[in-house]
């Protein structure tokens, strides 16, 4: 018995073309579900002559919370960054880290010193968990900085079986 040519062409013909249709179907749901709540929406300004961001998502209902910076000055004019992608330039400070896989995602930064970060359930200010209150304004001095984390010593030793040091 031999088989057709034809007929095994035909059969992976249609394995490809209902893989196809899965695989676009499954990515289009995937990206749905990661853009749908849309972005962090940051206004970095300053309020008095001291920096401050005001934060907006509008999908999860969070609307103009403000992080002032008392005691701290900066020169950079209102400028509003939506962060939907990573690496976004931002006026002042740093960004430390970004998840943004499924949007809005976590963003932390580094402001004169604090720490920031914009999670979906709940912000954070210097490790201090704050709920989301839509128009609330929170102030941070320069006294509540956290601490200079130790630098490590860089090590060049290179490493044998198990993560030992080979000496």
């Amino acid at each position: 018995m031999s088989s057709k040519p034809e007929g095994t062409l035909k059969h992976f013909g249609f394995a490809f073309l209902l893989a196809l249709i899965v695989y676009v179907c499954f990515f289009s749901c995937d990206s749905h579900l990661r853009h749908r709540k849309g972005a962090w929406q940051v206004l970095f300004g300053s309020e008095a002559g001291e920096p401050m961001i005001t934060i907006n998502e509008p999908k999860l209902g969070i609307r103009n919370v403000k992080v002032i910076f008392v005691g701290e000055k900066t020169t950079n004019i209102a400028q509003t960054v939506v962060f939907d992608v990573p690496a976004k330039e931002i006026p002042f400070g740093r960004v430390k880290f970004e998840d943004l896989t499924y949007l809005p995602g976590s963003e932390v930064f580094d402001f004169f010193g604090h720490e920031v970060q914009l999670m979906p359930h709940m912000l954070t200010v210097n490790k201090k968990e704050i709920p989301w209150k839509n128009d609330e304004a929170i102030q941070v001095r320069t006294n509540e900085k956290l601490p200079a984390a130790p630098e490590k010593p860089f090590r060049s030793q290179s490493r044998g079986a198990f993560g030992r040091s080979a000496e």
